[in-house]
């Protein structure tokens, strides 16, 4: 196998891990999802077309990834799901244990993810529309 083959599929098995962690970080607030989703486009525009074709047009991933992509933002429906689904799985998991260090680290990790959170721009209306004639553009000249 050539350099550039391994090169390759290397960047795909990355892409496609990260693809999982990112879906993982959905269900997981301590498991960032956007990152993984930005290595995973990375990745896939380095070594497969398609796959990156793939992230970009699903119907989950692609506006997110796009959208904070192009304007560091995110959509108000997806800050208070993220930080209600956040401070749900830390109150859980801080009932769950007996020691109070633990809590307290679990308060600092999700009052610094909020405050991440509270921190991205809220996509407004004005940004959808300016993502959507900019990929309008890129799929006419292609």
């Amino acid at each position: 196998m050539n350099k550039e083959k391994l090169r390759r599929w290397f960047l795909s098995a990355v892409g496609v891990l990260s693809v999982g962690l990112g879906m993982l970080g959905i269900f997981l607030p301590l498991l960032p999802t956007t990152p993984f989703l930005l290595l995973a486009a990375a990745c896939f525009v380095r070594s497969s077309p398609r796959l990156h074709d793939w992230l970009l047009e699903h119907p989950w991933f692609g506006d997110y990834i796009r959208h904070y992509r192009e304007h560091r933002a995110i959509t108000l429906q997806a800050k208070i799901l993220s930080i209600t689904l956040l401070w749900s799985v830390i109150a859980l998991s801080a009932v769950a244990m007996s020691s109070w260090w633990i809590r307290g680290f679990l308060g600092v990790v999700a009052c610094g993810v909020t405050a991440h959170l509270l921190h991205l721009k809220t996509l407004t209306p004005e940004m959808k529309l300016a993502s959507a004639s900019h990929r309008e553009e890129r799929e006419v000249s292609a």
